[in-house]
């Protein structure tokens, strides 16, 4: 059957993005007389050609060898052949017209109309503008184009055709003005014009360029589509409302009725006809913010009420003689130009004639996040990013730490491009915990808001390192301290360190953590470092009988069950651990007996024998209260050591890398109030050990 309808340029709605979790909109109901697709043709059409452009344009026309389209934000218009992908471009004031037997390129321009039949090549002017009569371009159809013309205050309608030259359309009412000429069928032509306040839609018979069939429009409309056949015209009103309505008219009883459609927003509401069932869908689904009862393209049988889905969703549509065209997509099958026929029993069928090469359903088309994501770069951030084939979406990210479990979840809703960036600040478990070091997965869920299709999901790996910290006891990068009770508990903190405020603390909540209890059967507990061999910290600890023993960090906080060092330690007063001495890149012991004398445990990386037999450093120690073994703060290649005598000053010792140590120099006085004096390592992330 002849199908028609009018064409109209369309806008795209500007969108922002939203940072932070929004609940999703409610996916309205299908029409209750919906029944199972009908769909006998092969959407998917694996041998339909390639159209890559028509990812971006949309149908403006369309005819019996091919179609005009107009991409979005383009001044221009391109022509193109069915089965040939390659086009050329016209200006924006291009129409494909079509009668039952060729097609027609109308170029609309300041001084004149130009007509070009794409069958015989021939060319046919009419000349607009500043003429006798101050002759306007009006619209064009089949193989007519309409000029109007004022002759003593009367508007006239015209038609000029090759072969008959002009004619005056007749049956106009009087007073009628506001000419707009549109295809209708190959016989015949849509006009709308206004009497008075009045707005008025009639067909104008191309064969004898009379008006006939003329009908008021609904009080107050504007806008909408129309389609004609030889049977029915169709049209739609209420655009711009939550309510559109679409009326039907029998050509023969000259009897309009209103057909159900289920309730949706409509502001391009677009209809057509294929046989006697009418198709409508509301344009620009694929781009929309919220679900749409009306974005799926529905065939309606105004005689049986049987409601057929055809595709899920339309960009753009145009009729030609031998059928409706569509701009739209499935999930299935993705992206095309589709063309709707009337097929057995008169149910529309739908095939694919091009494919637009892309995919109807959101897919995460890649990402940027690295193997290897090391958070001593960048002031411990990483930016990891995510793309997308389209940005109306609502993107969760989650960060899964592999062996603690710790997360990190992100949303993302209707990014402003077709992307999502986490800028991670290299914290877990809702951001009051550095995240630890080793095996991540990410997982990447977009959810389409349009409601058009299934999540996009994409999962990966990385990996979080830094360089080792001694007194790091979970593998995250953030020296902790540990701290014993009264009732004999250990517990393990994170530090925290503002670089905006140079405000530090230690860590509450989750960043403190109970390590266990029973610690009060050691009168000495040293946080030595790795000791062991491993990437985590470890620490040794004095029972009162004088046994060493040694407890290696499992990287999550705590620590492997305890292994004898020896016996004898008794004879120690001071224990300090967590530097590498000697320059063999192993963390050393050192202790002073109650002598005065300072001794050197040299470290052997192994945890069944950490240390190898001890040195001789030098006598008169006693005078310090206090050693910490700091690592290197002094700038030299070897750890140092820092000890507070009894009148409360600090003194520095700079390791010379050989077990030894140079000359002291005086820091400063005043330390005797501190009950503690703990090396904490590079705290302020500034590649320097802290005290």
């Amino acid at each position: 059957m002849p199908l028609a309808r009018s064409t109209r340029r369309r806008l795209v709605v500007a969108v922002t993005t939203v940072l932070t979790v929004t609940p999703g909109v409610g996916v309205l109901s299908v029409p209750a007389t919906a029944v199972p697709a009908a769909v006998t043709a092969d959407t998917a059409a694996s041998g339909a050609v390639s159209m890559p452009f028509l990812k971006t344009a949309k149908l403006v026309d369309a005819g019996l060898t091919g179609f005009v389209t107009q991409a979005d934000g383009s001044l221009g218009k391109r022509w193109t052949r069915y089965g040939n992908a390659a086009g050329t471009g016209y200006g924006n004031r291009t129409h494909l017209r079509s009668t039952r037997t060729a097609d027609y390129l109308v170029f609309e321009g300041r001084w004149g109309i130009q007509q070009r039949n794409l069958k015989t090549l021939s060319a046919f002017d009419v000349f607009v503008g500043d003429l006798a009569g101050d002759p306007r371009y009006a619209g064009s159809a089949a193989n007519a184009i309409f000029t109007t013309v004022d002759t003593d205050g009367t508007v006239k309608l015209r038609k000029h055709t090759a072969d008959e030259g002009v004619k005056t359309v007749t049956g106009l009412p009087a007073g009628a003005k506001d000419f707009s000429i549109t295809p209708g069928t190959p016989e015949d032509a849509l006009l709308t014009f206004t009497v008075g306040a009045l707005k008025k839609w009639a067909l104008i018979d191309l064969a004898t360029g009379s008006v006939h069939e003329t009908h008021e429009r609904t009080a107050g409309s504007t806008g909408g589509d129309f389609a004609v056949s030889g049977t029915y015209v169709v049209w739609t009103e209420g655009d711009g409302t939550e309510t559109p309505a679409v009326f039907l008219l029998d050509r023969a009883s000259d009897v309009v009725r209103q057909l159900p459609v289920t309730p949706g927003y409509a502001s391009d509401l677009q209809v057509g006809l294929v046989g006697d069932w009418v198709v409508y869908g509301e344009a620009d689904g694929i781009s929309a913010a919220a679900p749409n009862p009306l974005h799926a393209v529905t065939a309606y049988h105004p005689a049986t009420g049987a409601s057929v889905k055809l595709l899920d969703h339309l960009t753009s549509s145009a009729a030609a003689p031998d059928g409706l065209y569509v701009r739209g997509g499935t999930v299935a099958d993705g992206e095309g130009l589709f063309k709707i026929t009337p097929g057995d029993g008169g149910v529309p069928v739908v095939t694919r004639v091009a494919n637009a090469e892309a995919s109807t359903r959101v897919e995460i088309t890649g990402n940027t996040v690295p193997a290897v994501v090391d958070l001593d770069q960048n002031g411990g951030s990483a930016a990891l990013r995510w793309d997308l084939s389209r940005a109306n979406v609502e993107v969760g990210i989650t960060l899964r730490h592999v062996r603690s479990g710790k997360t990190v979840v992100a949303t993302a809703k209707h990014p402003a491009t077709p992307s999502v960036t986490l800028d991670w600040n290299g914290l877990v478990a809702a951001g009051s915990e550095a995240a630890p070091n080793g095996a991540y997965t990410w997982e990447a869920v977009a959810a389409p808001l349009n409601g058009i299709g299934p999540a996009a999901v994409a999962e990966g790996t990385f990996t979080v390192t830094r360089e080792g910290q001694p007194h790091d006891y979970n593998d995250n990068g953030t020296p902790d301290v540990l701290t014993r009770d009264a009732a004999g508990r250990l517990w393990r903190s994170d530090t925290r360190f503002d670089a905006g405020t140079g405000g530090g603390q230690l860590g509450a909540g989750e960043a403190k953590a109970l390590v266990g209890g029973g610690w009060n059967v050691y009168d000495r507990i040293e946080a030595t470092g790795n000791l062991g061999g491993s990437e985590v910290g470890d620490l040794v600890a004095r029972d009162t009988s004088g046994v060493l023993w040694l407890y290696q960090g499992n990287g999550r906080g705590g620590f492997a069950t305890r292994a004898k060092v020896g016996g004898g330690w008794q004879a120690y007063d001071k224990v300090a651990g967590g530097s590498d001495l000697t320059g063999d890149g192993r963390n050393d012991l050192l202790a002073t007996d109650r002598s005065g004398v300072l001794w050197l445990y040299p470290g052997t990386g192994n945890a069944t024998a950490p240390f190898s037999a001890r040195k001789k450093v030098g006598g008169g120690w006693g005078v310090f209260n206090d050693l910490t073994a700091v690592g290197n703060i002094g700038g030299a290649a070897a750890g140092d050591l820092v000890a507070r005598d009894k009148d409360g000053v600090l003194w520095l010792y700079l390791g010379k890398g050989d077990g030894t140590f140079a000359p002291r120099t005086r820091i400063g006085a005043g330390w005797g109030p501190y009950t503690h004096l703990v090396a904490v390592g590079d705290a302020d992330r500034d590649g320097r050990n802290d005290l």
